[in-house]
C-alpha cells in the first residue's frame, strides 16, 4: 500500500484525486507504461550479461558462443548483483523524492492513472524506502554518503508534510530542524576530508562531501505548482535515460571467470621414453656428440587468462589476447589461482581512517593477508629470475 493523504483528524485515507472526478476510467498512462515496464524489465540483466559475454570474447560469435556453453549462469548473477547492488537504492530514493515532491507540490496533476511517477509514488510502501536507505549505507561509498543522507531527510519531510499537514510543530522539527542538525553534524565530521580533498585539488571529492549536507534544507517542502510537473517529470526521465547507461558501463568491467595461472609442459617432453645407460666401455655413437640436451624446464611456459573450464581431455583457457586454448591436461604441471589485483586508489582523502573510496562494508570486513604474489601470476617459472 502506498502513502494516502487524511482529509481532517479520525477520517480515513484517501487516495483518490478530486481533481480528476468524473472523468472516465480508460487504460492510458501509468497503467500502459507500468506494463510494458514490468515486461521489459526481466530483459535488462540478460542483455547486461550478453553485451558481457560479448566484449569478453572479443565480438567473436565462437568464443562467445564457447563461454555461453560452460560460463556459469549461477556466476554470471552473482557478478552482475555484486556491482551493480548499488543501483537500487539510486532508483527507489530518487524516484521517490520526485514523486512525493510532485504530489505535494501539484496535487492536481498528481494522477496514478496517467503518470507511471505518480503511480510508483502511490505503491511504493514506507518499508521499501526505509530498505534502500540501509542498503545505500552499506553499498555506497564514502563519498556518496552525504547525497544519501539529503535524499532520505528529504524523503523524510515530503512524507511528514503531506501525512502531517496540521501540525506544524512536527513539520517544522522535520523540516528545518533536523536537517539544520544533520548538516551541522556532517560538517563536524567531514570539515578535514572537504580541507584535504580541496588543498589536493580533488574538486568532485570536495563536491561530493560538502555540497549534499548545505542542500538538505532546501528541498524539504513544496516548489512552486507551475514549474513541478515539468521538472520532477524531466529529472526521471534524465535519470531514467542515464542509469541504464552507468550500470552497463560498471559491469563491462566486472570480471567473469577466475583468472589462472597454467605451467604447461613442451609436447616433447611429456611421455618421452627412458632410455637405459650407455655401456661406458663402448665408443659413443657419432650422433651423439652434436649439441648437449637441454635443460631441465626449458620449452615450458605459463599461461595466463581467464580459466573457462577442465574437460576430461583438456584445460579450456582464454588467454589475454582473448584467444581460446585447449591445453591437453598430461602437459598440465601446475595452475594457481592469481587473485583480483586491488584497484590503485584515486583519491587520497580518508574520514577517520576511512578512505572516501570504500563502502562500509569494505571498510568494515578483514583486510586479505598480504601475502607474496605467485610468480606463476606475473608470467614467470618458479625460480626463474
Amino acid at each position: 500500500m502506498g502513502e494516502d493523504r487524511a482529509t481532517r483528524p479520525g477520517a480515513p485515507r484517501i487516495a483518490s484525486n478530486p481533481a480528476n472526478a468524473g472523468r472516465p476510467r480508460r487504460m492510458a498512462g501509468a497503467r500502459q507504461a507500468q506494463q510494458w515496464l514490468l515486461t521489459l524489465l526481466p530483459a535488462f540483466p540478460v542483455l547486461l550479461l550478453v553485451l558481457r559475454l560479448w566484449q569478453l570474447s572479443r565480438q567473436d560469435m565462437s568464443t562467445m558462443l564457447l563461454l555461453v556453453q560452460y560460463v556459469s549462469p549461477l556466476g554470471l548473477l552473482s557478478a552482475l548483483l555484486i556491482a551493480l547492488v548499488w543501483a537500487f537504492p539510486v532508483v527507489v530514493l530518487t524516484f521517490g523524492v520526485l514523486g512525493r515532491l510532485l504530489r505535494l507540490s501539484a496535487p492536481d496533476r498528481f494522477d496514478p492513472e496517467r503518470s507511471l511517477l505518480a503511480s510508483l509514488t502511490a505503491r511504493t510502501p514506507g518499508w521499501v524506502l526505509t530498505a534502500a536507505v540501509a542498503l545505500g549505507a552499506l553499498t555506497w561509498q564514502l563519498r556518496f554518503l552525504p547525497a544519501l543522507l539529503m535524499l532520505g531527510l528529504w524523503l523524510l519531510a515530503l512524507r511528514t508534510r503531506y501525512l502531517h499537514p496540521q501540525e506544524p510543530t512536527r513539520i517544522l522539527l522535520v523540516s528545518v530542524a533536523l536537517p539544520l542538525a544533520a548538516a551541522i553534524l556532517a560538517y563536524s565530521l567531514l570539515g578535514p576530508a572537504i580541507w584535504t580533498a580541496l588543498r589536493e585539488g580533488e574538486w568532485a571529492t570536495a563536491a561530493l562531501l560538502a555540497v549534499p549536507p548545505v542542500t538538505t534544507v532546501v528541498v524539504t517542502g513544496p516548489i512552486p505548482g507551475w514549474i513541478a510537473p515539468a521538472l520532477t517529470h524531466g529529472l526521471a526521465f534524465t535519470v531514467a535515460a542515464v542509469l541504464p547507461l552507468v550500470m552497463g558501463a560498471v559491469f563491462l568491467r566486472v570480471p567473469l571467470l577466475p583468472t589462472a595461472a597454467i605451467e604447461v609442459a613442451p609436447k616433447a617432453a611429456v611421455g618421452t621414453p627412458r632410455t637405459e645407460a650407455p655401456d661406458p666401455t663402448a665408443s659413443p655413437p657419432p650422433d651423439l656428440t652434436a649439441a648437449p640436451p637441454p635443460a631441465s624446464g626449458a620449452g615450458t611456459e605459463v599461461v595466463l587468462g581467464a580459466l573457462i573450464t577442465v574437460t576430461d581431455t583438456s584445460t579450456i583457457v582464454l588467454d589475454q589476447t582473448a584467444g581460446v586454448r585447449f591445453l591437453p591436461n598430461g602437459q598440465v604441471q601446475s595452475q594457481v589461482l592469481c587473485p583480483q589485483a586491488a584497484a590503485a586508489p584515486y583519491s587520497l582523502v580518508s574520514v577517520r581512517g576511512w578512505p572516501v573510496e570504500e563502502t562500509a562494508l569494505e571498510w568494515m570486513m578483514p583486510r586479505r593477508p598480504l601475502t607474496d604474489p605467485d610468480m606463476r601470476c606475473a608470467g614467470r617459472l618458479p625460480g626463474a629470475k
